[in-house]
C-alpha cells in the first residue's frame, strides 16, 4: 500500500508542468547516475500521511521508496529494459526543516528522521561494505544469503546446516563466506563536529559520527560546512581497552545514517544567507552612502579607539568583505582573500581586533600561535581503534570561507610557520600521509598579530631587526602595520578617559541587566553612526555574496603605474642606502596583488560592478601606510626617539652621548667593552651608554668595526 503511494507519487508529481521525478529518473538512467534528490516538501504536498510515515519509520520506508522508484523506471519510463537488468536507484532527501543541535540529539531522537548542521571535520578512506552475504556450507555445498543491515552490524553464520534430516551431519560451523558472490556497497565514515561559532563560550564542541553509503561517498572532504539528513541509530561496541575479558558489556553509541547531503556554501567557499526583500533594500541603500567605508571602520571594535586604530580598521573592513577570486582559462585560481599582520607592542589591543573579527566574520576560527602546531594548523592523518586512518583538518581547513585568527604568530615555530605558506597563497593544503594523498580547501583571510623580536618595537633598530620573520611569511600578507605604543602625555590621557569610559559604560550595563537604573544622561555602549554586531555581519554576508566587480582599463593602467613607482622608490632607497639594510618585506607582484585585492574589497562595499579609481587611491593609501610603511621603517635619530622617552631617560643618555664624544677623539679607535667599562666606573647607566652608542652610529658619528668590538669616530 505504502510502496504504490510512493510509486504514483514519482511517476505523477508535477512541478511547472513537468513530471518531476520521471524525468529525474530517465535522465539520471541515460547519464549511468543512480542518485536521485528528492525534496520532502514535496512529498508533503502529494500526502502528508506519506510524509509522516517516511519519518517515522525512515529505514523501512525508503527502502520501499527506491524500489518504487525502481519500478517507476522499469514499467512506466524506459519499457524496454528487461525485468532482469539492474540498475540501482539511491534517493537522496532534502527538507527545509530546521537544524537540530548536535548538543540536542537524545534518546527519542534515535530511529528518527532529523537534520542536523555542522563542519566535517574528518573523513576516512572509501570502503566496501558488505549487505549481502553469500555463504556456503563446505561439506554438502548448500548455499545461503543472509542480509546484513546497519552501518556496522555483524551477520552471524549459522553454527549448523540445516539441509535437512536425510543427509548427513555437517558437523558444527560448516559455513564460510563467498566474497565473489556477496552484494558490495560504498561506504565512508565521517565525523560532524558543531560550526566553531555555535559553540557556548567554555564548552567543548560536540560531535557525532556520520556515515554515508553509495552515491553520497566522497562528497565531504574536511572543512566542509553541510546540513545533513538522516535517521540517527545504534551500534554496539565492545569496550575491551582496559578489560578484554568484558566484551560482553556492549556500549552503544550512537551514529547518524545519512540519506542526503546539503553544502552550506557555495562554490567559492563562501557561507549561503538568504536575504528578504526587505534586507536587501536596506543593504543597497546602505551601500550607497558615501562614507560606507568609514561607517564599517567605525562599526569594527567601537570600544577601541586612538588614531593609531583607524587605517587597522579600514584594512579590516576590507578583509571582512574580501576580494573577488578569480580562475583563469588554465585552472589556476588567483585569491581573493585578504591577509593582515599587526605586529607593535604590547597592550595595543591587537588580540582585541583578532576577537572581533571572529565574530563578525561569516566563518570564524581563533586560534594561538604558541600552542598551534602544524598540524593542527592545516591538516593531520590519524589512526582511530580499528586502525584505520582518517583525515583530520585543522584550523585553517575549518576556517574555510571565513578568517583564520592567529594570535602570539611570532611563537610559533618557524617549521610550523612554514606549513601555512601554502594555505595562505594557494589557498589549499596538500596531503600525503599514511597512503592518504589529497588536496583541501583553505580558501581563508589571515589575521595575524605577532610583537616584534625585542618584546617592543624598538626605533633605534631597523624593520628587519625587528620583525624576526622570513620574507617568505611577510611577502604572504597584504597588509602589515606596524603598532607603537608611543609615550605621548595628551595621547596617554585621550586613552586613558576613553578606557575609563569603556569601564564605566559596562558596569552601568551590567547593572541595567540586573534592573538597576542607571544615571541620566549615560551615552550608549556605542557611537549612533555605528553597525551593531548582527547588522555588521549580516551586510559583510550580503557583499560576499552578491557583488564581484572587476577591473576595467583605466583603474588596471593606474594600479600598473602606481607599482612601478612603488618598485622605484624601493630600489631607490636601497641605492641610497648602498645595499646596507636588508629590506624588511620585500615589494614583490604578490604586493601588486594585494593592491588589486584592497581595491576590489573597497568596490565590493558599494556594491560597485567595477573598481573605480578612487577605490585605487584608497587602496594604495592603505597600503602605503601600511606595508611601505613597515618595510621602509629606518633606525631612528636622536631627536625623534628621545621625544618619545621619559625626562630622566633622555637626561640620562645625553650625558652618554656627551662622556663618549670626550672619551673618543675624531678619528680616533676604542674597544667597546672599555667604553662601557669607564662610563659606568663614572656613573652612567648601561643602557643609557649603549643607547646612545646606537643613536650615534645611526648618525654616522661611530663606524663598528669587527663586528661591533671596536668603534671608530667619524666626526
Amino acid at each position: 500500500m505504502v510502496q504504490k503511494k510512493f510509486y504514483d507519487f514519482l511517476r505523477n508529481f508535477r512541478a511547472d508542468s513537468v513530471f518531476k521525478y520521471r524525468e529525474a529518473l530517465t535522465q539520471n538512467y541515460r547519464r549511468h547516475d543512480s542518485l536521485v534528490i528528492v525534496e520532502l516538501a514535496d512529498v508533503a504536498a502529494f500526502d502528508t500521511e506519506l510524509l509522516t510515515s517516511l519519518q517515522k519509520r525512515p529505514d523501512f520506508q525508503l527502502r520501499l521508496f527506491e524500489a518504487a522508484a525502481r519500478d517507476v523506471l522499469q514499467r512506466s519510463v524506459l519499457p524496454s529494459i528487461e525485468r532482469h537488468h539492474a540498475f540501482d536507484v539511491q534517493l537522496a532527501l532534502q527538507s527545509t526543516q530546521l537544524s537540530t543541535p548536535l548538543r540536542s540529539l537524545t534518546a527519542e531522537h534515535v530511529g528518527r528522521l532529523l537534520k542536523v548542521s555542522g563542519i566535517i571535520v574528518s573523513a576516512s578512506k572509501v570502503r566496501s561494505k558488505a549487505v549481502k552475504l553469500d555463504i556456503q556450507c563446505t561439506n554438502c555445498g548448500k548455499r545461503l544469503s543472509l542480509n546484513c543491515e546497519g552501518a556496522f552490524s555483524h551477520a552471524t553464520l549459522p553454527k549448523r546446516c540445516d539441509a535437512g534430516q536425510e543427509q548427513a551431519d555437517c558437523g558444527p560451523s560448516p559455513y564460510v563466506v563467498i566474497p565473489d558472490g556477496c552484494l558490495y556497497v560504498d561506504q565512508q565514515t565521517l565525523k560532524l563536529q558543531e560550526a566553531p561559532e555555535a559553540v557556548p563560550t567554555g564548552e567543548m564542541p560536540r560531535s557525532t559520527l556520520v556515515v554515508v553509503e553509495r552515491g553520497l561517498v566522497d562528497r565531504a572532504s574536511p572543512g566542509a560546512r553541510v546540513s545533513m539528513l538522516g535517521m540517527l541509530s545504534l551500534f554496539e561496541r565492545s569496550d575491551t581497552s582496559h578489560n578484554p575479558d568484558a566484551a560482553v558489556a556492549a556500549i552503544r553509541v550512537p551514529y547518524l545514517k545519512v540519506v542526503g547531503v546539503e553544502f552550506d556554501t557555495n562554490g567559492h567557499g563562501d557561507k549561503e544567507r538568504r536575504f528578504t526583500p526587505a534586507e536587501e533594500e536596506h543593504f543597497v541603500e546602505l551601500a550607497r552612502r558615501s562614507d560606507i567605508h568609514n561607517l564599517l571602520a567605525a562599526s569594527i571594535a567601537p570600544s577601541i579607539q586612538g588614531e593609531y586604530t583607524l587605517d587597522i580598521k579600514k584594512a579590516l573592513a576590507c578583509q571582512l568583505v574580501g576580494g573577488c577570486r578569480k580562475t583563469l582559462p588554465d585552472g589556476l585560481r588567483l585569491r581573493g582573500d585578504i591577509n593582515v599582520l599587526l605586529l607593535g607592542d604590547p597592550s595595543t589591543a591587537k588580540s582585541q581586533f583578532l576577537k572581533f573579527v571572529e565574530k563578525v566574520a561569516p566563518v570564524g576560527v581563533y586560534t594561538s600561535g604558541k600552542g598551534s602546531s602544524a598540524a593542527g594548523l592545516t591538516a593531520s592523518v590519524i589512526r582511530d581503534k580499528n586502525r584505520e586512518f582518517f583525515l583530520e583538518g585543522g584550523a585553517m581547513v575549518l576556517a574555510d570561507g571565513g578568517v583564520c585568527c592567529i594570535d602570539e604568530f611570532d611563537k610559533m615555530r618557524e617549521t610550523d610557520r612554514v606549513a601555512i605558506h601554502e594555505a595562505m597563497e594557494q589557498q589549499t593544503i596538500s596531503i600525503a600521509k599514511a597512503g592518504i594523498t589529497t588536496v583541501l580547501n583553505s580558501r581563508t583571510s589571515v589575521l595575524a598579530a605577532a610583537n616584534p623580536v625585542y618584546g617592543r618595537y624598538d626605533d633605534l633598530r631597523s624593520a628587519a631587526e625587528n620583525i624576526d620573520m622570513m620574507s617568505t611569511i611577510l611577502s604572504r600578507f597584504d597588509c602589515i602595520f606596524i603598532v607603537r605604543d608611543i609615550r605621548d602625555e595628551s595621547r596617554d590621557l585621550s586613552i586613558a578617559k576613553h578606557v575609563m569610559g569603556v569601564h564605566m559604560k559596562a558596569s552601568n550595563a551590567s547593572r541595567s541587566h540586573r534592573g538597576v537604573n542607571t544615571q541620566p544622561g549615560c551615552a550608549s555602549a556605542h557611537d549612533a553612526d555605528t553597525l551593531d554586531l548582527k547588522s555588521l555581519k549580516e551586510f559583510v554576508a550580503y557583499c560576499r555574496a552578491k557583488c564581484s566587480p572587476r577591473l576595467n582599463n583605466q583603474t588596471s593602467a593606474l594600479l600598473s603605474s602606481e607599482y612601478v613607482a612603488i618598485r622605484e622608490a624601493v630600489k631607490s632607497r636601497g641605492e641610497q642606502a648602498g645595499g646596507r639594510r636588508h629590506q624588511a618585506v620585500p615589494v614583490t607582484v604578490r604586493q601588486l596583488e594585494a593592491l588589486v585585492r584592497l581595491a576590489e574589497s573597497l568596490a565590493k562595499m558599494r556594491l560597485q560592478a567595477s573598481v573605480q579609481p578612487q577605490d585605487v587611491h584608497e587602496a594604495l593609501r592603505i597600503f602605503k601606510v601600511s606595508t611601505m610603511t613597515a618595510a621602509s621603517t629606518t633606525p631612528q635619530t636622536a631627536g625623534a626617539e628621545l621625544r618619545f622617552l621619559g625626562d630622566d631617560q633622555r637626561t640620562q643618555i645625553q650625558n652618554a652621548e656627551q662622556f663618549l664624544k670626550q672619551r673618543v677623539p675624531v678619528g680616533a679607535d676604542a674597544k667597546t667593552i672599555r667604553l662601557l667599562e669607564e662610563g659606568i666606573a663614572l656613573g652612567h647607566c648601561d643602557s643609557a651608554l649603549r643607547r646612545a652608542l646606537k643613536i650615534m652610529s645611526n648618525r654616522a658619528e661611530f663606524a663598528e668595526l669587527e663586528k661591533g668590538k671596536r668603534l671608530r669616530r667619524l666626526r
